[in-house]
């Protein structure tokens, strides 16, 4: 006769009154904090585009051809805030209408963010070993931001939801760059110095942490998901 023996109980703490709460809301907030400085300095961006006080860098180029920029930096905004949001899993259970309304309009941003941002790659380029290295991976990464988000969305329709969720962390990871790059470039700007291809590398690496946080934030999920292992066989 054989039977399975019964699991080992498995000790619960009392979790504190809001504590629950607290944590569902750490990631949206630390992913809106990530975006500030990119979405404070593309509002400043949009305010001389507008005619207003100077307060960046100016850009020929931009002035010249501002719609692509002035898409890019809204799209990156929205795509950049509004998505934090997504990542509150009690948020998401409480009001799953408002999450698939936001996540049309995050689609719509998201590939705003990328096609505006292949643009000004292919036709603003930067010269030197920035153009060499970052060109490259500018349209690499920007054509892997369409590719996720569209199989995110036909994964949505399907009802597929984990490949959905995959599919638009990679695509959030990709298009929230500009935050990981204020500390690569800050930091490796110290360590590694501020020469063209040191500033493209560490451009470059801060594609590589997010995508590497978000293969990790993916992985630890499907693995919470996936069923349990039934316990040790004991046979009689």
């Amino acid at each position: 006769m054989s039977q399975y023996a019964a699991p080992a109980a498995r000790s619960v703490r009392p979790r504190r009154p809001g504590a629950r709460g607290r944590s569902t809301w750490r990631v949206p907030a630390a992913l809106v904090a990530l975006g500030t400085v990119p979405v404070i300095a593309g509002s400043l961006r949009l305010v001389e585009l507008s005619g207003g006080a100077s307060t960046m860098p100016s850009d020929a180029r931009y002035d010249a051809s501002p719609l692509p920029v002035v898409v890019h930096i809204v799209s990156a905004t929205v795509f950049a805030i509004l998505g934090a949001f997504q990542f509150s899993p009690r948020f998401r259970r409480r009001h799953p209408g408002w999450h698939r309304r936001a996540g049309r309009v995050l689609v719509v941003a998201g590939l705003g963010v990328a096609l505006s941002a292949l643009w000004l790659n292919q036709f603003f380029p930067k010269v030197e070993a920035t153009r060499e290295v970052l060109y490259p991976l500018r349209v690499a990464f920007g054509l892997a931001m369409v590719a996720t988000i569209i199989l995110g969305f036909l994964a949505a329709r399907r009802r597929d939801f984990t490949r959905h969720r995959a599919w638009m962390i990679r695509s959030y990871a990709i298009g929230l760059v500009a935050g990981t790059q204020v500390f690569t470039l800050g930091f490796g700007g110290v360590i590694f110095g501020t020469a063209d291809l040191t500033t493209a590398l560490l451009m470059g690496a801060a594609w590589a942490i997010n995508l590497a946080v978000a293969e990790r934030a993916i992985r630890k999920k499907t693995r919470r998901r996936s069923p349990a292992t039934p316990s040790r066989l004991a046979v009689s």
